[in-house]
């Protein structure tokens, strides 16, 4: 039996995840706040809480920095690839065509073809971005 350094990767869990995290550099809906009158007797608590509108405007701001810091990541990785690479990921899941042999066509190759290098190009972009999931080997 042959040692491997290598850990196995659970494929579709980490094809889940990658797919996740390009289509999540899209963007995010800002949160609002609610301003419903309520008749509630208000006592005054811990000078170190903050309010309901404090809670809202940091996640809006904490929300929009970690988008843009995974927009860079992605767009970072995405650069490294070759041109046919960067064309798949572009027209497959930024500018969300639906089925794979419209993409393949679009791209001039096969639909084997495409297919094996999307593969191909899911592999690099999971060690780029760190988002492998590694399947846990039983005793």
């Amino acid at each position: 039996m042959q040692m491997s350094f290598l850990s196995k990767i659970d494929r579709k869990a980490t094809q889940k995840r990658v797919e996740a995290r390009i289509y999540k550099q899209s963007g995010f809906v800002r949160r609002e706040m609610k301003n419903t009158p309520t008749y509630k007797a208000r006592y005054h608590g811990a000078r170190n809480k903050t309010t309901d509108t404090a809670d809202c405007a940091v996640w809006n701001v904490n929300k929009e920095e970690e988008t843009q810091v995974l927009t860079e990541r992605v767009e970072r990785a995405v650069g490294w690839l070759s041109r046919k690479e960067k064309e798949i990921i572009q027209l497959r899941y930024l500018e969300y065509r639906s089925f794979n042999y419209i993409v393949a066509g679009e791209v001039g190759l096969s639909e084997r073809t495409y297919t094996r290098m999307k593969a191909r190009v899911f592999y690099k972009l999971v060690f780029m971005l760190k988002l492998e999931i590694i399947v846990k080997e039983t005793a």
